[in-house]
């Protein structure tokens, strides 16, 4: 039997399967262009979305997913593609304030929202305390789930700026580290918990 991966399932059979579990944190939004508008191809939307404080309009193809159109299509290739199924959480980006996996959320779903990706953490050359933490603690080793894990921590410390080591630990749960750095990463956070400086300046 072949197998079929599941970007080619995800294209044969549309974008009726992709990504349910997020499907209620970024609702559809289809925009309809405006009168006189040329509209566009069928299968694709035009969209709107703020990546990390730019705006960008663009037109994308329905079934792309998030993960696809940061990368491929606005550069940003910080935001890492692991499993590619929504269960790793090194795609992991923040969409209107919450951690989101964008490898299962298409990126029509984000029109309208205001994205902030690994790039948008730093400010410049100058690293956000977590990445200051994380470094000092030696928390990343392959550093492949290093872009995931720092934004999820940056989420994590913008809902609960002093968070409890278990309360750590579930925030952080949906990321995977194949070194198993675990420890590691919670003292990372812990490192910069109840600081009052969490923003890059």
């Amino acid at each position: 039997m072949n197998k079929i991966s599941r970007r080619r399932f995800m294209r044969d059979s549309g974008t009726g399967l992709a990504a349910g579990a997020v499907a209620s944190a970024i609702p559809l939004v289809a925009p309809q262009p405006a009168e006189g508008a040329t509209p566009p191809p069928e299968g694709t939307t035009q969209i709107s979305m703020k990546v990390n404080g730019e705006l960008h309009r663009l037109e994308v193809q329905d079934r792309w997913s998030l993960v696809e159109v940061l990368r491929d299509h606005l550069h940003l290739t910080g935001t890492k593609i692991g499993c590619d199924d929504g269960e790793c959480g090194a795609c992991t980006v923040i969409v209107d304030g919450a951690p989101i996996y964008s490898c299962n959320t298409l990126a029509v779903w984000a029109d309208g929202k205001e994205i902030t990706t690994i790039e948008g953490i730093s400010n410049g050359k100058t690293l956000h305390p977590v990445q200051e933490s994380f470094v000092k603690v030696d928390a990343a080793q392959c550093a492949f789930c290093a872009p995931g894990q720092v934004v999820a921590a940056v989420a994590l410390l913008q809902r609960n700026p002093n968070p409890t080591r278990d309360e750590v630990r579930q925030g952080m749960a949906g990321n995977l580290c194949r070194c198993g750095n675990y420890n590691h990463w919670v003292d990372g956070v812990l490192g910069v918990a109840g600081s009052k400086k969490q923003t890059a300046e």
